[in-house]
């Protein structure tokens, strides 16, 4: 990798991505849903929070939130085409595949067409079905073919791949709850994961229980 590139990663890595929670988003015909915090609120180090070993299949969790990605405007083409999407980048990048899907109903719902928003203070441009910087958006679009769908979940995978990195990149809670806190908000207190800096403070609870099979 350049010397250029890894800088690129590096700055995109540090810079929050979402906003506060509750996070609003727009269905297909303009009305407003919200992404709404979960049951439980864990809060702490990532030890506070579930094991990998209470997490769902991919399959399993796909199958409880397609009907939500629906509802919130995508077709079921589109569906079927984040499925793949997801299968895709997780083998290709290396990161777990629930975690990507937990991620995109937590910023999208799963809509294809979701808005654009912008980060908090920066007021950083952030798209796609992972909301992320730099990345792909179709708002108010569906339908879409399979290459625009893979540009969406992979540029927002490659992002986390980068804080997974910051971590020690293994397939692990101890990174991965610290990846996700850091993709949220560009910054870590690892004493508290649910301190979220300015950007949503259950972002890392929401996913963790996401991965469970909690699903809105």
């Amino acid at each position: 990798m350049s010397f250029i590139k890894s800088a690129i990663l590096a700055l995109a890595a540090a810079t929050p991505l979402v906003s506060a929670s509750p996070v609003a988003r727009q269905f297909r015909n303009g009305t407003e849903f919200a992404i709404l915090a979960a049951p439980t609120s864990y809060s702490g180090p990532y030890t506070s929070f579930p094991s990998m070993d209470t997490w769902k299949t991919f399959d399993e969790l796909f199958d409880i939130n397609k009907s939500y990605m629906n509802q919130a405007g995508s077709t079921w083409d589109d569906i079927g085409r984040i499925y793949v999407g997801i299968s895709s980048a997780a083998a290709t990048i290396g990161v777990d595949e629930r975690v990507i899907l937990c991620m995109i109903m937590q910023e999208s719902h799963g809509y294809v067409g979701v808005e654009t928003s912008f980060s908090p203070g920066e007021g950083i441009p952030t798209a796609g079905l992972m909301q992320c910087s730099g990345c792909a958006g179709f708002p108010g679009q569906t339908g879409l073919s399979q290459d625009q769908i893979n540009e969406m979940i992979n540029g927002g995978t490659q992002h986390y791949k980068g804080n997974l990195e910051d971590f020690g990149d293994l397939w692990a809670t101890s990174s991965i709850y610290p990846a996700l806190r850091e993709y949220n908000s560009g910054s870590v207190d690892e004493s508290n994961l649910s301190n979220g800096l300015g950007a949503t403070d259950s972002y890392v609870s929401d996913i963790s229980q996401r991965l469970q099979g909690w699903a809105d």
